[in-house]
């Protein structure tokens, strides 16, 4: 496998970037026909990609062997349609174990997460995703978030390594991302990807389209496919006024109760899925489930987005 198709396949996409949550049943363990239905749907509804076992897929709670199930049962429900891109993490021996097993599995791409724990230089961080490229033949999008920040020359240095396709950012910090995005495109020209990895994406997707970041994931593609695939056709086709709709009626509003605990940007969407009629259980520890009244504002906030899709621009 090359990193051409994945590149191709992610750089227009036609839909929301999917990341499903990981489906748990009451006794805890991995509900896998819960996963395969989410993943399914998702599909189904307009996703360009599925983004398996991620951060709203609780990686950091999974074993290596619940993650290659998932991940090829992700790729198994989307059946070639849409390319699926698993999770890698931890240190780097590990991060290594799970892009093998994601390789395994049939994935189509790797979201290679920052090391566990340490705060590391530079080179060291050059290093560590270097082997993760080198140890498969999957591409690999580099998440830049916590303690995994790269100045504009070590970018450089990704977006010349063989297998790294991609930067995607869940910092926030837009003077950082511009200036990477002019040095790549100064000492690195090429078809090198930028996602935008904020929770909840969509509310500063504006700010990141300005210095030419056009790809984001979308958590609330999970539980509201519709408001999620009309904001990206919005976006898309420059209609401003569905946009700010949109932002001011739906998503402002979930982010700010997203904002009301700590671990929501994965619970929240998890209750959210649930509510939708898709029992994919609770989150596992060290994350915890949302207040019973936050959930009672989700319904409410949901049901507003579906109601703003009916009004007339």
């Amino acid at each position: 496998m090359t990193s051409a198709p994945l590149a191709a396949r992610l750089s227009v996409p036609s839909g929301p970037l999917f990341f499903p949550v990981t489906a748990y049943g009451p006794d805890g363990s991995v509900d896998r026909d819960a996963y395969r239905a989410h993943v399914r749907r998702g599909v189904e509804a307009g996703a360009a990609a599925v983004f398996a076992c991620c951060g709203t897929g609780e990686f950091h709670a999974l074993t290596p062997e619940e993650f290659e199930a998932c991940v090829r049962a992700a790729v198994e429900e989307a059946a070639g349609r849409v390319p699926v891109v698993a999770g890698a993490g931890y240190g780097t021996a590990l991060a290594v174990r799970y892009a093998r097993l994601a390789e395994a599995a049939g994935a189509d791409g790797l979201l290679a997460m920052p090391p566990y724990l340490v705060v590391a230089g530079q080179e060291g961080l050059l290093r560590h995703y270097k082997e993760i490229a080198a140890a498969t033949a999957l591409p690999v999008i580099v998440y830049q978030r916590d303690n995994a920040v790269f100045t504009p020359d070590a970018v450089v240095e990704l977006a010349r390594t063989d297998g790294v396709i991609g930067l995607k950012d869940g910092l926030g910090d837009l003077d950082l991302m511009q200036r990477i995005v002019s040095a790549v495109r100064t000492e690195a020209p090429g078809d090198f990807l930028y996602f935008n990895g904020l929770p909840t994406a969509e509310q500063t997707q504006l700010a990141y389209r300005a210095i030419g970041v056009t790809l984001y994931s979308s958590a609330v593609f999970c539980f509201a496919p519709e408001i999620a695939l009309a904001f990206h056709r919005a976006l898309e086709s420059g209609d401003d006024a569905t946009v700010r709709r949109l932002l001011d009626g739906f998503y402002r509003p979930f982010v700010e109760l997203r904002a009301q605990g700590r671990g929501y940007a994965v619970s929240l969407v998890k209750a959210g899925v649930r509510l939708r009629g898709l029992d994919v259980g609770e989150v596992r520890p060290p994350l915890h489930e949302p207040s019973e009244d936050h959930v009672k504002q989700l319904a409410q906030v949901i049901e507003r987005g579906y109601a703003l899709l009916k009004e007339d621009v």
